[in-house]
This record gives C-alpha cells, structure tokens and sequence, in this order.
C-alpha cells in the first residue's frame, strides 16, 4: 500500500506522543511539524529527523496528503478550514471544535471539499474497549439499559506545563475529558436522543503547581464540574459526571449495565485493560483483550512500560481507509455528534431543561482480532 505523507500541526505537549508513535505504522509517515511558534517546530524537528516549514508552507507542500491538527481547541477550526482549502485531509486531536457552530463549518468544509476529517480520542479502538464491544455485542450482559461514566480529578494545574487553556471558554473537563467517555459510551451503545444536565465552578482561581508556571493564578470561565444524563435512541439511558474539582474518590470509569448482567470498562484515556464482567448469581471475572490490538503496555517508551498508548492509531485507520475506500472509524460524524452531546450539556445546565441532540452517527465498525503472527496494524488492512 502507499505510504501516506502526514504534516503536523501543533508541537505542544501532546505532539511528542504521536511523533514517537508513529513510526511503529507502514501506512503513515509524518515528514514535517509546523507550529505558530517557529522554535518549537524546530526542536520536534530535530529531535525526530523531520522537517520543520512554516505553517503556510506545510499547507502548500504537494506530497503531504494529511494535516495533523495538534493545535489548542479554540484553533481547531482555522487550521482544519485553512488545510481542507489546501485540498488535505484532516486528522485532529479533540475535540473537533470548541463550540458547535464550529463544528459544522468544518463540516461544511469538508462537504464543499470532498476530503475527510477524522477526529480524536481513538481510544476505544484499543482492545480493552474493544473487548467490551465485542462482550455487549455477543449479548454478554443481555439488552443495555444503562450506565455510569465517571471522571473525577482536582484538575490540570498540577502537572500540565501549560494549563491556562483548560480553564477559559473552549476548555472544562467536558470539552476535554468528555470525548473519551462520550466516544466509548457511543461506541457501545449507539447515537445519543438528548440530554439533561447541572453544572458549577467549585474555584474561581487556580494556582498552578507544575513547572514552569509554578505559583502563577488562572481566573476560571468554565463549569469545572458537569453531572448530566444521556438517553440514546436505543432507549439505554447514561448518567455522566466530570469533575476537576473532587480530590479523591473510588469509582469505576464506566460501568454498563444490561438485562442479563453488567460490565466495568478499562479507562477510557487509555487503551488497554481488563474488562469485569458479573453476572447474576455469578461473581465478577476479568476479560483480558485477548486476542485484540492495541492493548499491551507501550509507554513511557523510553522506560519500562507501565500502559498501553497508541495515540494515532485514528490516524493510520484513516490511512488505511483513504486508500481503500472505505469509512474510517474516528469519523466526523462520531466527532460532530460527541460535540454535540458535548455542547448540550453545557446548554441543558443553562437551561434548566432537556436538549435534543440533531445529529447522529453510525457506531464505528469493530476491530477484527489479530491474525497468528501479524502484525497490529493489519487489522486496519
């Protein structure tokens, strides 16, 4: 199959993963990093044996098929615009955009241009979530009726070299931690109906704690608490709560109940993990992803791996596809319909009352098991 040629765009934190990630993928190579600050494209650069254009000069470069949007949410849409008017496609971190309205002028854009956006978290492609889709669609735990998602955090401002962002208008724990849960929730149980939702801001100040910010005030403009309800078509209902603002707790990341039982999912940030599955008069039992990808600990990658992280695996699917011809799985129709769930729930918490989701998106096709002795990356094939 033919390479696809990739540019990045957007060297902050998250860049580092998928320019040490990517190598281990055929169907990919990421041969330029571009960023609003000259310097920081040219460290990654360096580091990683690439090239460094301006931003203006990876868009106008022929040979890169794909733009790789790394930038901050509020920057999602420009950059996404100004690379489908270029003629490439577009992969971008999460979420798709930071207001609905911006959204669906990308997807506008891409409609007017006939190129595809794919969109991050690709989390529950990793095998622990797809050994749970595979449990709910065998029929594991009967019909699912319900769920709990549950993020709870004292916030960002203690390790993030960066944090402001997270706490002003494109930022919250919605915007940011949301996709993962919503994505996962989506993926198992299908396209959501509407929404209900409360929401607070616990602090009006933070002080960061990280390097090399250390000590510095951020003035809070978003819900840094969200508890909200989703119906989905198929009649199951979830109860969500988001929080950077809960010191510590013990509940599970997601629990999925059915008719005939119920399932707790691995962390949906990740990718690996056992599933538990327990089932009246019968007690829980882990489900390792067996023969599923994308599950066995890789990370840190340059010391003894302690979890499974495979941030761009989004990216080759859509490699794969794009020389195929068919659907990639992180599409923008699963991106716009998180977004719009996202943006209802800080609608609904206005409000005070229920919103209805327009859009909504067909369930991502599962991932096939891994064949004896190959590779991760042909399940894509």
């Amino acid at each position: 199959m033919e390479v696809l040629k990739a540019g990045l765009v957007g060297c902050g934190n998250i860049s580092e993963t998928y320019l040490q990630t990517a190598p281990r993928y055929a169907a990919l190579d990421i041969v330029a990093c571009a960023d609003i600050v000259h310097e920081a494209a040219v460290a990654r650069a360096d580091t990683y044996g690439i090239a460094a254009p301006t931003v203006d000069g990876l868009l106008a470069d022929p040979e890169i098929e794909l733009l790789i949007n790394l930038t901050v949410p509020n920057a999602h849409v420009e950059v996404t615009e100004r690379a489908l008017a270029a003629g490439k496609h577009v992969y971008s971190e999460k979420p798709l955009a930071a207001t609905l309205s911006g959204g669906r002028k990308i997807a506008q854009a891409a409609a007017r241009t006939g190129l595809r956006v794919g969109c991050a978290p690709d989390t529950f492609l990793g095998g622990g979530h797809q050994r749970a889709r595979r449990l709910v669609d065998e029929g594991a735990i009967g019909r699912p009726i319900g769920a709990a998602a549950i993020f709870l955090s004292p916030g960002m401002e203690s390790w993030h070299p960066s944090p402001e962002f997270f706490f002003k208008p494109g930022g919250g724990p919605v915007l940011d931690i949301g996709p993962y849960y919503i994505g996962v929730l989506i993926n198992l149980m299908g396209p959501v109906r509407h929404v209900t939702a409360s929401a607070t801001t616990v602090f009006p100040e933070r002080t960061i704690t990280s390097e090399p910010r250390n000590g510095a005030k951020i003035r809070v403009e978003v819900p840094t608490t969200v508890s909200g309800t989703l119906e989905f078509h198929s009649g199951a209902f979830a109860t969500l709560l988001l929080s950077w603002d809960v010191q510590r707790h013990d509940h599970n990341p997601i629990e999925i109940y059915g008719t005939a039982g119920s399932l707790i999912l691995p962390d949906p940030n990740f990718f690996g993990g056992d599933c538990r599955l327990g089932r009246r008069a019968e007690d829980w039992r882990s489900i390792s992803p067996g023969d599923l990808a994308f599950s066995d600990a890789n990370w840190p990658a340059d010391g003894a791996p302690k979890h499974a992280n495979y941030r761009i695996i989004g990216a080759v699917d859509m490699a794969h596809a794009l020389r195929t011809g068919r659907p990639h799985r992180a599409s923008l129709e699963f991106a716009l319909h998180t977004l719009e769930i996202m943006a209802a729930l800080g609608t609904a918490a206005e409000r005070g009352t229920r919103i209805e989701i327009e859009s909504t998106c067909e369930r991502p096709a599962a991932l096939p098991a891994l064949a004896p002795g190959g590779t991760a990356e042909a399940v894509f094939a």
